[in-house]
């Protein structure tokens, strides 16, 4: 398979922070799995087009850097931030017989980029879901791990580098 026109309108998507342009690559019965959590994936168009207007909205200076295909399966790595927190994402796609995205799973690094990003999507996809309680909560819960990650990546884990 060489017609990866679905890969390139979904990285030119996010590059311009265009959810609308990202669900258009989109096959119905789209399911993206969750990088900081096991518990639940989103399914759907509609469902991947709330998490991408919260993502797009918070994630800010996308530039693609590699891509790697082999058949139906693409890989995707970007370099990003929150706010300053530096974020490097992984994303691997496959691709249903049309050329549309099936199936996207998102990995995240470093750690405090992942934390930084649970509290800042968490809250806001809470009160879209019609949990106001829990869009509270989140930040408290959230920013403590964040605090933890944060002081772990620039205190502790500079001591234990190769010297």
């Amino acid at each position: 398979m060489d017609d990866y026109r679905s890969v390139s309108a979904w990285r030119a998507a996010g590059e311009s922070r265009d959810a609308a342009a990202a669900v258009a690559t989109l096959s119905e019965d789209v399911r993206l799995i969750s990088p900081i959590t096991e518990q639940f994936t989103f399914d759907g168009r509609e469902r991947i087009r709330t998490l991408l207007d919260v993502a797009l909205g918070v994630i800010e200076d996308i530039t693609y850097t590699d891509q790697v295909a082999e058949g139906r399966t693409v890989a995707l790595f970007y370099e990003a931030r929150i706010g300053d927190t530096r974020l490097f994402e992984a994303q691997r796609l496959r691709l249903a017989d049309d050329g549309l995205i099936r199936e996207i799973t998102l990995f995240v690094r470093p750690l405090p980029a992942l934390t930084r990003l649970m509290t800042r999507l968490g809250p806001e996809l809470a009160r879209r879901n019609g949990q106001p309680g829990l869009a509270r909560l989140i930040p408290v819960t959230a920013g403590m791990l964040h605090s933890m990650a944060e002081t772990g990546e620039k205190k502790f884990m500079p001591k234990a580098a190769p010297r």
